[in-house]
């Protein structure tokens, strides 16, 4: 097993200015191997520990959540630019969560009688033990909580590999949940690389993998894990199509489509990318989403008033930039946007494209950034081809009035995990979350969530019935 060798540091830079605000220190192969050995002990007293004292931690969690969801607001605003009212409001859906599982998990992983020639026969859901989480930064407490929450309610402990840029955001939810009253090493953050993670997968203790991502990192942990056997979840990158048809609302569209497509500075798997507009009402569309992009206010995100705050770092703006650049080598038009700001920070402003052929990055790759694609077709039929002709396979939606023709297309056309009508595609607790092709596999959230990182187990009982 390949050791860590060197000791990294992480430091913190604010994408809004450029400015090193603190430093981090790594850990040691010997700090890690002893983190994951008292997450295993820690493991083996709380998978004995009742559901009702594990939701009252998990509740306790959620009020600290909401205590404190300016001060995590604030350095998710430092980290990785994050407009301080989007923190805010993703400690509170960290909180909805946490309770969520406190009041289901035990329901959730209630045995399940079933009819045999046994005297008694029925499917247990026990926990496996140490589970490793690797994190990425655009949600830096929601990523973790929703693996977290039905993690730790069923019973397991959990390791964390957060994303370099934010080491304080891992280290405070590491605090909060301690504080909230888990044992003290039944979750606990590493603070190691991205090429450090491999003894770990390795190390026996781990007995699975979750990674939200991008689709080259869950290639690289799918094949490490499974070399070693261990069960993986991969939530990876998505180009989400929006199809918006003849027959839609299109001011209800064009501000839906917007909105998903500045969520979190653009920078989310699951934001609108490709919108694939009905030649019928693609002047009114653009126009409009034009109208809705341009409004939108980009400044410091520590103010209350933005919208869209800087990319979480610079190698990100540059490498979207680029994207921008070569589609419209490629073809596309450019009608707003496009241009890298002047003055410090890693900013971009809000982009809108049209007429964007196949082949150009805007149509293959995802844009992690504010960056709208627009893709215009003839008729619903190509719509569906052209939204399905992707690698990806994370969320979809689907823009018509006519209410049954949508869930027909979201329901048996559109290729992707979650699939939304006239709304914009979201996580909610209550709702299994994932995709398909290359967006991944596996689920979070719901009672398919919790499921993933136990032993569905069979108990059969013989002799007279």
């Amino acid at each position: 097993m390949q050791e860590i060798a060197v000791r990294k540091s992480f430091p913190v830079i604010n994408p809004a200015t450029g400015a090193q605000l603190r430093v981090y220190e790594g850990m040691t192969w010997e700090e890690v191997t002893q983190a994951i050995e008292q997450a295993h002990e820690a493991f083996l007293a709380w998978r004995r520990v009742p559901f009702a004292e594990r939701a009252a931690r998990m509740r306790r969690a959620a009020e600290l959540l909401r205590e404190r969801a300016d001060r995590y607001a604030r350095l998710m605003a430092e980290e990785m630019g994050k407009p301080i009212r989007d923190g805010r409001a993703e400690a509170q859906k960290c909180a909805w969560v946490c309770e969520y599982y406190a009041e289901h998990a035990e329901r959730f992983l209630a045995p399940e009688p079933v009819e045999t020639d046994a005297r008694k026969s029925y499917v247990a859901f026990e926990p496996l033990g140490v589970i490793l989480a690797i994190m990425p930064w655009n949600f830096p407490f929601w990523q973790v909580f929703r693996f977290a929450a039905p993690t730790l309610m069923a019973g397991n402990a959990a390791v964390l590999k957060h994303a370099s840029n934010v080491p304080g955001c891992a280290l405070a939810i590491e605090e909060l949940l301690r504080e909230a009253g888990f044992p003290e090493h039944l979750f606990r953050t590493l603070l190691i690389g991205s090429d450090q993670v491999d003894p770990v997968i390795e190390h026996p203790l781990i007995r699975a993998v979750t990674l939200t991502g991008s689709t080259p990192a869950g290639r690289a942990v799918a094949a490490k894990a499974g070399s070693v056997l261990k069960k993986t979840v991969l939530e990876l990158g998505g180009s989400d199509p929006y199809v918006i048809l003849e027959d839609a609302d299109i001011e209800q569209a064009a501000a839906i489509c917007a909105k998903s497509r500045l969520i979190n500075s653009g920078q989310s798997c699951i934001a609108a990318k490709r919108f694939i507009v009905v030649e019928a009402v693609r002047e009114p569309f653009e126009q409009l989403l034009v109208q809705h992009m341009q409004a939108a206010r980009v400044g410091d995100p520590m103010d209350e008033a933005t919208e869209v705050g800087p990319l979480a770092r610079h190698d990100l703006r540059d490498e979207l930039h680029r994207q921008v650049q070569e589609s419209l080598r490629k073809g596309a038009r450019l009608l707003l946007g496009g241009e890298i700001p002047e003055g410090s920070g890693a900013y971009y402003p809000p982009t809108v494209l049209t007429d964007v052929p196949k082949g150009s990055p805007a149509y293959e790759e995802e844009l992690f950034g504010p960056v709208a694609a627009i893709i215009p077709v003839r008729d619903e039929a190509e719509a569906i081809r052209v939204a399905n002709d992707t690698v990806f396979g994370l969320g979809a939606a689907v823009f018509t009035r006519d209410e049954a023709r949508g869930e027909r297309i979201a329901r048996e056309e559109l290729e992707a995990g979650c699939c939304f009508v006239n709304d914009f595609v979201r996580s909610d607790p209550r709702l299994p979350f994932g995709g398909v092709k290359e967006s991944g596999y596996g689920r979070e959230l719901s009672i398919f969530g919790i499921r993933e990182f136990v032993n569905i187990k069979t108990v059969f009982i013989g002799g007279a019935r």
